[in-house]
């Protein structure tokens, strides 16, 4: 029995090493290119980008079902974007409450004629609205049919080559999209580009806009802040180095509109139709050979509210990982075939391998050391080994997160709050890392027993302050 734990052990601390190596390695790869793209800056000045005549129109297309509560004040902040064209559209997904008698009312709606520029299958539309308020502001109100569906009858609607994602609970941040704008502008054979998602919980905001930064008050909501900086610094920054972005947040990101069209819109079943469009378009574009960009933007930033509660964490948490391995197993084709070129050869072996199956080895080996402690069956060196791979080396790529934010972008101005997430990394690696695993584990049971719930989360609204 010794022998056999022994070896589990070993194993285990080989995936936490080749884990963390990876991390180690996107990590510097992070720093040279964020320290890259500050050069840029210093050529492109999106204040001045937004005070020209060359930025194309913007579509934001935003889901909403069962928004009551917060679809005005979200509207409201959606049209208050620095941009200067750009037109909303709100999709009613057959909302069972009051959501688009709400939306008619705060923006006197009024039955209009629009014709749809493109022909993605979706559930039949009932009614397209626009504001008598704001002429760039229209509500389609439709069958139910999901979120994927309900961004493909917005892309239906689309008038404008480029449409940006967004979540109900999404606000942007002054130049965001003039930022996600730039690499089209740069590049025409750039189809998609992802912008960071950072936590509005604590932010003191005014009228759609973020007036003060601020740690969340919760625990919970605290976590996430650290959270979503690594995910988005370590992850995001490195792979676009890279070439081998396969993931744009559904909360923002911005897509050339004909490309999406082509590959055939979001997928309706799935619950990860964010993932799952950005690695089809990858296939696709890889098999019919074309020239082609999936770009990350570090400083386009977006407001979201995130969960503050351990039930609605778990099933967003969830819900991710049926997405991921949806994404992995659906197109497992791309895996380590060099026909897909960074894609298929970096990218996804490693969410493949260390994202979505990852997790079953990591709680296994948390489990094996808490056994391996109490039976001293392995050596005192090896332990330390373990621990420092295991725990502290995850702890310092937290530490290093910060410390990027601290010194290129700076949110988070207080001291206080600096404090806050400089003593995040101990918190997050004995306990909440655990409890990410094991949510991460269930959902992966959840995608095996083909569960496609989405899940509710219950918005506090922008306007609350009790997180």
């Amino acid at each position: 029995m010794t022998t056999v734990l022994q070896w589990a052990t070993y194993l285990i601390l080989g995936y936490f090493v080749v884990l963390n190596t990876g991390y180690v390695l996107l990590t510097a790869l992070t720093y040279w290119a964020v320290f890259r793209y500050r050069r840029v800056l210093d050529i492109y000045s999106p204040e001045e980008a937004l005070a020209s005549e060359v930025l194309p129109p913007v579509t934001l297309v935003a889901p909403a079902y069962n928004e009551e509560a917060t679809c005005v004040s979200s509207t409201r902040a959606f049209l208050s974007t620095d941009y200067p064209n750009f037109e909303v559209l709100v999709v009613n997904d057959g909302s069972s409450d009051a959501t688009l008698e709400r939306l008619r009312d705060a923006f006197e709606l009024r039955p209009t004629t629009r014709p749809p520029t493109s022909s993605l299958s979706t559930e039949p539309v009932k009614q397209v609205y626009q504001s008598q308020i704001h002429p760039n502001l229209y509500v389609i109100d439709k069958e139910n049919g999901g979120k994927a569906d309900a961004l493909n009858t917005g892309i239906n609607f689309c008038n404008t080559p480029f449409f940006c994602a967004m979540d109900a609970d999404t606000l942007i941040e002054g130049e965001g999209l003039a930022r996600m704008v730039r690499p089209f502008l740069e590049e025409a054979a750039t189809v998609a580009v992802g912008g960071i998602v950072r936590v509005a919980n604590g932010c003191t905001i005014r009228s759609g806009r973020v007036q003060e930064v601020s740690m969340p008050r919760k625990w919970l909501p605290k976590l996430q802040v650290l959270e979503y900086l690594r995910a988005f610094y370590f992850g995001r920054v490195s792979w676009d180095a890279l070439g081998a972005m396969l993931i744009i947040s559904g909360a923002f990101g911005m897509f050339r509109r004909e490309t999406v069209v082509d590959v055939g819109g979001y997928a309706t079943d799935t619950v990860g139709e964010d993932m799952e469009l950005v690695v089809r378009m990858h296939r696709r574009l890889r098999e019919e050979k074309k020239d082609y960009r999936v770009r990350f933007i570090p400083d386009a930033v977006a407001w979201t509210e995130v969960p503050s509660t351990l039930r609605v964490l778990a099933s967003q948490r969830d819900r991710w990982q049926r997405g991921l391995a949806d994404s992995m197993i659906r197109h497992q084709r791309m895996l380590l075939n060099p026909r897909y070129g960074p894609v298929g050869l970096l990218a996804y072996p490693f969410f493949y391998a260390l994202e979505t199956f990852g997790p079953v080895l990591e709680l296994t080996g948390y489990v094996l050391f808490v056994i391996a402690l109490i039976t001293g069956s392995l050596s005192g060196p090896f332990m330390v080994a373990f621990f420092l791979v295991a725990f502290m080396l995850g702890t310092a790529l937290s530490l290093s997160a910060v410390a990027l934010e601290e010194l290129y972008f700076r949110r988070y101005e207080e001291g206080f709050d600096l404090a806050q997430l400089l003593f995040l990394p101990l918190i997050e690696t004995f306990g909440y890392r655990q409890l990410n695993a094991w949510w991460r584990i269930k959902g992966l049971w959840s995608y095996l027993r083909s569960n496609e719930e989405w899940g509710v989360m219950k918005r506090a609204g922008f306007d609350s302050s009790d997180d």
